[in-house]
């Protein structure tokens, strides 16, 4: 049984057990939540680990598979563990001919890493994200899901040593 193969450690907690059957209820078609059901499950982990995902089939009559192509295809759901922040870069063709590429390369020298590695105290991910649909404000990049506009590189700089030490997501806007 797949279930045996992993810790429970990746077992959904009652409150995002209680958020997904609600999310159900909102739809005429269970497979309609899938989405929102694995953000709920993105939240409460950092990534989207094989457990919540045979919970979360369980939970909307789904199979399991059917929530696996969900999650590997696509990229707004992390299949890894990832840093407490997820620095995402736009790579569409505003984005690159607004220096998007630099930005990528500043963030490796800066973090000494690769783009999609994690930094060692497990703080940042740099990752380069194809489009964030805000062409008309690039280069633009997302911390976690928090939209940052205009970016330069003197501002990115800024960004990832905010992050470096920061506790909670100083770009959330509640």
């Amino acid at each position: 049984m797949i279930e045996q193969e992993f810790p429970q450690v990746y077992t959904l907690n009652e409150e995002s057990r209680l958020k997904i059957q609600a999310i159900k209820q909102l739809y005429p078609g269970a497979k309609s939540a899938i989405l929102p059901a694995l953000h709920v499950v993105q939240a409460q982990f950092g990534f989207v680990p094989a457990p919540p995902m045979i919970e979360v089939a369980a939970i909307l009559g789904m199979l399991y598979s059917e929530v696996e192509q969900v999650v590997t295809f696509y990229r707004m759901y992390n299949q890894q563990p990832v840093g407490k922040f997820v620095v995402k870069v736009c790579d569409s063709i505003s984005c690159y001919l607004r220096g998007s590429d630099e930005l990528l390369a500043q963030g490796e020298q800066k973090l000494g890493l690769h783009t999609g590695e994690t930094t060692g105290d497990g703080q940042i991910t740099l990752a380069k994200i194809e489009c964030l649909a805000a062409c008309g404000a690039a280069p633009c990049l997302q911390v976690n899901d928090e939209f940052v506009y205009n970016v330069t590189p003197e501002q990115f700089d800024g960004i990832l040593d905010e992050l470096k030490t920061a506790k909670t997501n100083p770009y959330y806007l509640a």
